[in-house]
């Protein structure tokens, strides 16, 4: 009887042990039916923004703006673009596709259709029509970019359950970001001072943007003119207001400030553009869209893509070393500031995602440089294209072999060469050579040959990725540092500035992660703008836009412990 006890104890005992280890194990199975991400992503694109001026002006900076998103954040300190021309459609799809326009289609704002030589604005569609305006300025889509978007992606990932919107002054900076299958995305209407969309988002504007433009900001912001935010002696870090470098407005005395803008504008109400005004009318609209469509408040994650345009306009007008820029971004700092406070309110501290990047940079007025004994100039663009369309029609007897030299690239007339029985291959030599000798000029490539080009690699690299075949001119033209197109208007020399080169000033940005999942701390390891998307990807658990040729920045993300 007693080994029958033990027996029967023993049994017992293996029983509580085992239902014991069961409910251990059973505790690591994590249960919870929610994916772990935030609330919202907002993406911030800072037309026109060089990298340095997250620092030339941060002892101006409030505590709340740019400083916050560096101190609390992550900042990619060595990001670079990686493609050729650096401009404003083209990093737009790269931010958000991971892409480069060999793949996406994007090759620039506008581009050469090499299958039939017609001239295409990015994100143009004659299909489509104008959704709050009479005007021809809703006739935009995001049918040109041939890939997804992470935004696309994020959609895809919730069965279209998160809600996807973008934003900005610019048609292509507010539709580009948005992907294909977003919510919606508006731009602004210089015509009607509207913020409009296309029906290929909608039939009608919803009610509440109807209320938002019936406010008329851009009125109510020009009529308070341009005023320094600070005493203009303070404005150490640019040059003495009164300078020969800055383009002025269009009836202005002087391109200086105060800017009498409710003087000026005279129902031009696209001028808003070229003031700071025109970034805080954007994020006022953010924050009326994350109202209105109750943006971070639901059970999945949401996405804006705010394109921030007024800093190009300015730096275009005035160029980077004006006391108009260095007042642009100080009042930008504080409008970021306050979009920031409104975040943690509406959507909760913590609770969304936040980066900040520029689709390129910008460069040293020349004249600036020359005067500064740095060499610099301008390549008259229009100039070569004459002189080389005439040097071709005197050894081929042919009109107009080249079309342009739109993005830097070498556009031929294909109808032209098989109207006339050309041979293609020694046209481009012709082209080459007769480019290479121009003076501001360093390197001519023949495209279909950059692998092989006696060049530096990282030349070598934006070219290739650079190069559409069905958009994209077939020799690209590399200037020298410091020379840009344009022309002189007279002995005052150029003012403002541009972009659009391979070189640093043009293609280091800034790329900046604030808030959830977001590590505090930096790198100075080389990352490039395509590796944005595979970033914010991973974050959100989702797949990589169809088309990126990036990678995830694996400092940036928090790990779970």
């Amino acid at each position: 009887m007693k080994f029958k006890h033990l027996l029967l104890l023993l049994s017992v005992c293996v029983a509580v042990n085992a239902n014991a280890q069961s409910k251990k194990k059973t505790t690591k199975v994590n249960t919870s039916t929610t994916l772990p991400r935030p609330k919202l992503v907002v993406g911030i694109v800072v037309d026109q923004m060089r990298w340095d001026y997250l620092y030339r002006f941060y002892d101006r900076y409030s505590n709340g703006g740019f400083k916050r998103m560096l101190n609390k954040g992550f900042s990619c300190e060595n990001a670079n673009i990686n493609y050729l021309p650096s401009y404003t459609a083209v990093g737009h799809s790269t931010i958000y596709s991971g892409s480069v326009p060999a793949l996406d289609g994007i090759a620039g704002n506008d581009f050469i259709v090499q299958a039939t030589g017609k001239s295409m604005y990015c994100t143009e569609d004659n299909s489509v029509e104008t959704v709050g305006s009479t005007s021809d300025a809703g006739k935009m889509s995001p049918r040109n970019l041939l890939v997804t978007t992470v935004t696309d992606e994020l959609r895809l990932a919730t069965n279209f359950r998160s809600k996807v919107i973008g934003i900005a002054l610019k048609d292509r900076g507010g539709i580009l970001p948005a992907g294909h299958t977003a919510n919606a995305a508006y731009w602004f209407d210089d015509k009607s001072g509207n913020w409009i969309t296309s029906t290929y988002y909608m039939n009608d504007l919803p009610q509440w943007m109807k209320d938002f433009n019936a406010k008329k900001l851009p009125e109510f912001y020009l009529k308070k003119d341009w005023n320094p935010l600070y005493p203009v002696s303070t404005y150490i870090q640019t040059l003495p207001d009164e300078s020969k470098y800055e383009g002025k407005f269009k009836g202005a005395a002087s391109a200086t400030l105060p800017v009498k803008t409710s003087e000026l504008y005279k129902g031009n109400l696209g001028m808003i553009r070229s003031t700071p005004y025109g970034n805080t009318m954007t994020l006022d609209l953010a924050i009326a869209t994350i109202n209105a469509e109750k943006m971070g408040q639901g059970p999945v994650t949401d996405f804006l893509a705010v394109s921030l345009s007024s800093t190009d306009y300015v730096g275009h007008q005035y160029g980077i070393n004006a006391v108009e820029i260095e007042d642009t971004y100080l009042r930008l700092d504080k409008d970021l500031a306050a979009f920031f406070t409104y975040l943690d309110g509406k959507v909760g501290k913590g609770q969304y995602t936040l980066f900040l990047t520029a689709d390129h940079g910008a460069a040293h007025n020349t004249a600036f440089l020359n005067d500064h004994k740095v060499p610099a100039g301008l390549w008259d663009d229009g100039g070569a294209l004459k002189g080389l369309n005439k040097a071709l029609q005197d050894k081929y007897k042919s009109n107009n072999v080249v079309l342009s030299l739109t993005n830097y690239q070498v556009n031929l007339n294909y109808a032209a060469i098989k109207a006339d029985k050309l041979n293609e291959d020694a046209i481009k030599e012709d082209c080459i050579q007769y480019l290479q000798k121009q003076p501001e000029v360093a390197f001519v490539v023949d495209m279909q040959k950059a692998a092989t080009a006696n060049i530096p690699e990282e030349l070598r690299m934006r070219i290739i990725n650079g190069y559409s075949i069905e958009h994209s001119g077939v020799i690209q033209v590399i200037l020298k540092p410091g020379y840009f197109t344009g022309h002189s208007p007279g002995d005052a020399g150029p003012t403002g500035t541009t972009h659009g080169t391979w070189n640093p000033y043009d293609t280091h940005i800034p790329m900046v992660f604030m808030g959830w999942g977001i590590n505090h701390g930096s790198t100075t390891d080389q990352t490039y703008m395509t590796d944005i998307a595979p970033t914010v990807a991973s974050l959100l658990h989702i797949q990589a836009p169809n088309g990126s040729i990036g990678h995830t920045v694996s400092a940036v993300i928090k790990t779970e412990k």
